[in-house]
């Protein structure tokens, strides 16, 4: 039973309203879509090279940089390549879905800080899980909330490291409780959104 701390890039994601959305789905219904959505980003998660921590209801907690890292900069450009390459699946996943005559379609939101978290095994003495703990995490979940439908937030830090390669938008900081200072933010531009999305009167 071990920690260690580890510079990581932190992803996190959730579905906008899906109590809402899946409030009077039929169970086999709602199983259907829901393990079709996390088989479907699990797949691409793999793909990039992401750690999946676990699924927290709708929500999903992945990161970079443990137990493999490509350096901090590589893991941040991985952690929104594969963000990116979610949320274009995702068009074409609400065409599927919408052609097998589901009317309420997920739309996912993503949040992405990099910073240093505590990696290993916790739990109890019956039950040990290999997780993140720390702000970072925090930090990557309060962007997730704050973050628009179809969207991806990221903290400065890996806006710093991925600017280069991304566009992005700076938008208001935004106050997190565990946080003393107000968390610098930037909104990818969603390129990944098309006219025949359904849903695509979310994209900015």
């Amino acid at each position: 039973i071990t920690a260690k701390r580890r510079m990581l890039s932190v992803f996190f994601s959730d579905i906008k309203d899906f109590t809402e959305c899946t409030s009077n789905m039929e169970p086999e219904d709602l199983t259907w879509l829901v393990n079709d959505y996390f088989s479907e980003m699990s797949a691409i998660a793999l793909q990039y090279g992401a750690t999946i921590d676990k699924f927290i209801g709708d929500a999903i907690l992945m990161f970079f940089g443990d137990p493999e890292s490509h350096g901090e900069r590589e893991d941040a450009l991985q952690c929104v390549r594969m963000s990116i390459a979610m949320q274009e699946h995702m068009v074409k996943l609400r065409q599927r879905w919408a052609a097998r005559g589901f009317t309420q379609l997920f739309e996912m939101r993503v949040g992405i800080a990099t910073g240093f978290c505590n990696v290993g095994n916790f739990g109890s003495t019956q039950r040990m899980d290999y997780t993140i703990i720390g702000g970072t995490v925090n930090m990557a979940a309060r962007l997730q909330q704050l973050g628009t439908p179809n969207g991806v937030l990221i903290a400065y830090k890996t806006y710093a490291l991925v600017n280069s390669e991304f566009d992005a938008q700076e938008i208001e900081p935004v106050s997190a409780k565990g946080f003393a200072h107000d968390i610098r933010c930037f909104a990818l531009r969603k390129t990944w959104m098309t006219a025949n999305d359904t849903h695509g009167s979310s994209a900015q």
